[in-house]
Parts: C-alpha cells; sequence; structure tokens
C-alpha cells in the first residue's frame, strides 16, 4: 500500500474519532503499552484494534471454546460457553458505547479478553482453586486477575502480548458479580497505580471488588457483563428443565420483560437514557432495582440450584487431585509429564525461574478446558484398556 493512501486513512481515522466520540471517551491516540513499541510503518490498525487482534490469535482466546460458563456436566449443546458469554458481552457493550459515543475499539478489546483467566468449572472451579493457592500460599486466586496474567505474563509463552494499560484495566476491573448504582471511572489512575491494583489481587482477600476501571468503556463493558448473562443463564435453565419462564417473579418480568432479548433490551435502553451526558454510567431507580432482585433469584435459583451442586464435592476432589499431581511432577521434574515439559521447554527461562512451583500448577489448571482438565484426571485414575491380545 502506498505511503499518500496509508497518510489520508489515518487522517481520516483520526478525524473520525475527533468528531464522533464524546469527551468522556477514551480516544485511540491515549493508548499506552506496558513495554513501548516501535510504530511499525504503515500499520493502520489503532492501539486498541491492535489490542484486539493479539487477544483473538491468542492461544487463550482459542481455550474459550470448552471452558464452561455456568452449567457444567449437563449434555445439551445448545446453552452458553464462556466462548458465546464473552461474544454476547462485546457486541452489547458496544452498542451502548457507540450510542453513548465512547471507543468501540477499546469496549471489544476489554470484552473480549475479560474472562481468559476462568478456570474448568467456572466460578465454582475458581473458589476451589483460590482456596488451594491458599492453603499452598502461593497467594490468591481470581479470574480476572488471571485474565491479565495470561496476557500481560503467560501467552507467547511467557513473554506476554504487551497490550494497552487501559484493555489491561478494564479486564482486571470487570466485575461482573457486582451491581452497582453508579459506574463512576477512576480517571486519575495511572500505570503504575494498575499494576499495583493487580499485584494486590494476588495477596488480599476481595480486593478486585474495589477496583475501578479508569476508562468509562471499562465502565461499560463491566455493567455489560450483566447485562449479557442475567437474562441468558435463565433460557439456559429453562433449556435444562431448571426452570420455567413462569417461575421468575411477575415484578420482575414487568419491569424487565420475561424473555432474554426483551431483558437486554430494556436494561441497555434504560443504561443509555440514564447515562447520556453524564461522566458516570447508571440506571433508573426502578429498574436498578429491579435488576438486584432478578439477581438474587437468579442464585437462589440457578447458581446455588441443589441439582447444579451435586457434583461439587467431586469436583473440588479433581482440583486437589491434579493440583497435587501437577506439584509432584514439577518437584520430581517428571520428564514424561506435561506440566514439566510446558514449564521447562515451552516457557521462557525467566518464568520457571520467578514462579515457585505452587503457582505453576494454578496457571496451568487455569489454563485448562473442561475438557482437558476431565482428561487429565481420568488418565490418572481411570486404567487404561490395553485391548484384546492373542
Amino acid at each position: 500500500m502506498n505511503s499518500k493512501l496509508i497518510s489520508d486513512i489515518l487522517a481520516h481515522n483520526k478525524i473520525r474519532e475527533e468528531i464522533s466520540l464524546s469527551k468522556e471517551a477514551c480516544p485511540s491516540s491515549r493508548g499506552v503499552r506496558v513495554q513501548p513499541e516501535k510504530q511499525v510503518l504503515g500499520e493502520l490498525r489503532s492501539s486498541f484494534f491492535r489490542d484486539t487482534d493479539r487477544i483473538i490469535h491468542s492461544q487463550a482466546y482459542t481455550r474459550y471454546i470448552d471452558k464452561t460458563q455456568v452449567f457444567y456436566l449437563f449434555q445439551n449443546d445448545h446453552i452458553t460457553h464462556r466462548v458465546l458469554h464473552v461474544q454476547l458481552v462485546s457486541k452489547i457493550a458496544r452498542m451502548i458505547g457507540r450510542s453513548l459515543k465512547l471507543n468501540e475499539d477499546l469496549i471489544e478489546a476489554i470484552a473480549l479478553g475479560h474472562d481468559l483467566g476462568h478456570v474448568p468449572y467456572g466460578h465454582d472451579g475458581e473458589s476451589y482453586l483460590n482456596n488451594i493457592c491458599t492453603e499452598n500460599q502461593c497467594g490468591l486466586f481470581t479470574h480476572n486477575a488471571q485474565s491479565v496474567r495470561t496476557l500481560m505474563e503467560l501467552e507467547n509463552n511467557g513473554r506476554g502480548l504487551n497490550l494497552t494499560i487501559q484493555v489491561l484495566d478494564g479486564i482486571l476491573s470487570h466485575n461482573g458479580e457486582l451491581l452497582e448504582a453508579e459506574y463512576v471511572p477512576d480517571r486519575t489512575k495511572t500505570a503504575v497505580q494498575l499494576l499495583e491494583e493487580y499485584e494486590q489481587c494476588f495477596t488480599t482477600e476481595n480486593f478486585s471488588r474495589s477496583i475501578r476501571p479508569m476508562t468509562m468503556e471499562g465502565c461499560v463493558v463491566r455493567i455489560s457483563d450483566i447485562i449479557a448473562y442475567i437474562g441468558r443463564d435463565i433460557e439456559d435453565a429453562i433449556t435444562l428443565g431448571m426452570l420455567v419462564r413462569e417461575d421468575v417473579p411477575q415484578d420482575i418480568t414487568a419491569a424487565l420483560g420475561d424473555r432474554n432479548d426483551r431483558i437486554v433490551q430494556t436494561l441497555s435502553y434504560d443504561l443509555i437514557e440514564q447515562s447520556a451526558g453524564n461522566p458516570w454510567l447508571s440506571f433508573s431507580p426502578e429498574i436498578f432495582q429491579a435488576l438486584k432482585k432478578l439477581m438474587d433469584f437468579n442464585y437462589k435459583k440457578i447458581y446455588l440450584n441443589p441439582e447444579k451442586k451435586s457434583e461439587d464435592g467431586k469436583i473440588e476432589m479433581m482440583f486437589r487431585f491434579l493440583y497435587k499431581a501437577f506439584l509432584k511432577e514439577l518437584s520430581t521434574e517428571d520428564e514424561s509429564s506435561f506440566i514439566h515439559r510446558w514449564a521447562q521447554q515451552k516457557m521462557v527461562p525467566q518464568y520457571r525461574e520467578k514462579t515457585p512451583n505452587e503457582r505453576i500448577a494454578a496457571d496451568y489448571i487455569a489454563n485448562m478446558t473442561d475438557r482437558y482438565f476431565n482428561e487429565e484426571f481420568r488418565r490418572r485414575v481411570i486404567p487404561q484398556n490395553f485391548g484384546f491380545k492373542f
């Protein structure tokens, strides 16, 4: 591509952002990487657009395909997995962001990368791994901090992908389990503060719940996470026979709707209407209260449903068994072990030198898909069939 055309395109893109983005938005020109990079001659992509490319071409993103969202151990191809959830978050967040004149490139990168650190068996698996890490004195485990760790320290064989601090910040602070009356960005946050917050997630219990995004775009993804899962989880529960639609209280459905598409539209439109022109995001009081009630309903009837929780003791045992096995294989430098070969041969030497075995085992488990996790457990516990011998 000739240099004049490249210059024209870049100039047009800059003008387009200057015209279309609100003063609350984070323009692409503010994108700052953890490590400075030389500008590539002829590069047409903005800083946040390139971050999205780096995320979707990562190995961690590929593993989304077989990671649990909410429902595990159910044989049904039509329930939501993690790969669909992040796409739904991205779609909803970009619609809200476009309506509020925010940076859709930044929103998309945060949304698609926000759950990369999730472990097998979703939030339940995260809780088991956090308990194990605490008992083994290698720090705490939260999926949002692990998502940043994956992108900053594990991908590219331990070299990281060198994303912008705005994207990493949005991922670290997404916390879709925490509903707030207002979402106000911390515009004073620096790269140094972001890295301090990241480190503190591994040392201070529930610290990640107090982190605020540095951008409005990060706030949009944070609330869009809730909008994306709250109604979709009900649809999945109905598909699996755990609920019928009439179980949802009428005062909630009267305010939000009784189907996922209506819930998404009601929440998104109300958020846009209440937030337009403000330096924060918020719902109307009526919608906020209805959403709080719906979240409580989901926790009682879905997430803590005895049917869904009936196998949890076995799953926790699997986590503990594999963690202990991986620790042993690392400490004995078992050459036949997958985790030893991954840490010793695939990762850069600095990773092995600065990371204790206890955290390597946690990193490896967090990387695993549900299928691979189950296969590794079966391989160690179920006897192998040698077949017929004549």
